[in-house]
């Protein structure tokens, strides 16, 4: 039974955290797994409950945090090199971009026979300084010079990584969508809506907006509230919207709100406002339930889950074109979209579906036969089997 090492920056709820846990145990018993794990910002909500619930075990890395900190990598790097050598692993696969980086380094040093890695997105753009970007890249081209294969999720990723940033030659990648267990976003819908807008005070003829995520400069919150102010003052519907995550920016956000004279609460019930705060939810499935439109306004994206999770539920999306955006919708029939940081365009599709509710039926009844083909765990753990045993026999 071949073994694979997988290495995860850290179980933040996200992607990369369920993609990593499906693989790791559907994958059995054709592959004998390991799942190593990082330790996530303090910031960031957890999602260890995604392993609990799949009996997995993983083994942290105490020391292997997002940020760079040489002194702290260095040890993760040969706390990792030894894992190898006890572990033996034909495959070591790894995914985002610090467990990229010290587990590709350390297996190459160990000698393993297969080197994978996954970009569930990339810093790139909207992140860093030019100067700092630069330095990310170079050292993704060096790293890729030591990894058998790179795995994008869609095929707009793999065009940004080989053709706009030079990664690495085209033939590197392999495209392979992620998979989710998507049937709690599909069953109980009515009775979940009833639990999110009973706990929010939110009556029936109000049009619900969500947006979810983590309340940082790159997932940028205050084109949604630019959005949201003119929409305000345009609609002929009652609205109500929903920022759900938490951050470091919460507090100036919420400034923001201020500034543009959107009142607000934070999840308060009796507190009816056009806007409320509520933090992280673990229940998604249940707060996607309840809304009626769900909206991304990021600079910068991979693959969000957050919108393959919206369409099972069957909620139409309102979004900013960048990233694999492209590939986990269907323009105009699941989600419209536009150009980032323009309020106006994104404030127009969003009166589009708040006005017309047939339109929005037509969104949700799409959207989900959309994503339940494309985006199941089933699916992933296959294609992702046909890959190990393609690169193993080689």
């Amino acid at each position: 039974m071949p073994k694979v090492l997988r290495i995860i920056n850290r179980l933040n709820l996200g992607g990369p955290t369920y993609n990593a846990a499906y693989l790791s145990k559907f994958l059995s018993p054709e592959f004998e797994t390991l799942l190593v794990a990082g330790m996530k910002d303090d910031s960031e909500e957890s999602s260890e409950f995604i392993v609990k619930n799949l009996d997995l075990h993983p083994v942290y890395i105490p020391e292997m945090y997002r940020e760079l900190n040489p002194l702290r990598d260095y040890k993760s790097y040969f706390k990792i090199r030894k894992l190898i050598r006890d572990f033996k692993p034909d495959i070591v696969h790894t995914h985002a971009a610090k467990a990229g980086a010290v587990g590709r380094l350390a297996a190459a040093h160990e000698g393993v026979p297969v080197i994978i890695h996954t970009f569930h997105g990339h810093v790139f753009h909207s992140y860093f300084s030019p100067a700092k970007t630069r330095v990310f890249l170079e050292i993704e081209r060096y790293l890729a010079k030591r990894t058998t294969k790179i795995i994008t999720l869609s095929e707009i990723q793999k065009h940004e990584l080989s053709s706009i940033y030079k990664v690495a030659p085209p033939e590197k990648f392999e495209i392979i969508p992620l998979g989710f267990d998507l049937e709690k976003f599909e069953t109980g819908q009515e009775a979940k809506r009833k639990q999110f807008r009973q706990a929010y005070n939110v009556a029936d003829d109000e049009i619900a907006i969500g947006i979810v995520g983590r309340l940082v400069p790159v997932k940028n919150h205050r084109l949604f509230l630019k959005a949201l102010s003119i929409v305000a003052t345009k609609t002929s519907k009652k609205i109500r919207a929903f920022i759900i995550g938490d951050g470091e920016q919460r507090n100036s956000i919420e400034l923001f709100a201020n500034e543009l004279g959107l009142q607000f609460n934070n999840g308060n019930p009796r507190e009816k406002n056009i806007l409320t705060f509520t933090s992280w939810i673990k229940d998604i499935d249940v707060s996607n339930a309840g809304m009626d439109i769900v909206a991304l306004t990021s600079n910068n994206e991979g693959t969000p889950v957050s919108l393959i999770e919206a369409q099972a539920s069957g909620k139409p999306i309102v979004s900013t074109s960048i990233g694999g955006i492209e590939d986990i919708v269907v323009q105009n029939k699941t989600a419209l979209l536009s150009a980032i940081n323009d309020e106006n365009a994104l404030a127009t599709n969003l009166l589009k579906l708040i006005e017309d509710d047939e339109l929005r039926k037509s969104f949700s009844v799409t959207g989900a036969g959309f994503v339940r083909n494309k985006f199941s765990y089933q699916r992933l753990c296959t294609d992702m089997a046909g890959f190990y045993n393609s690169l193993l026999s080689r």
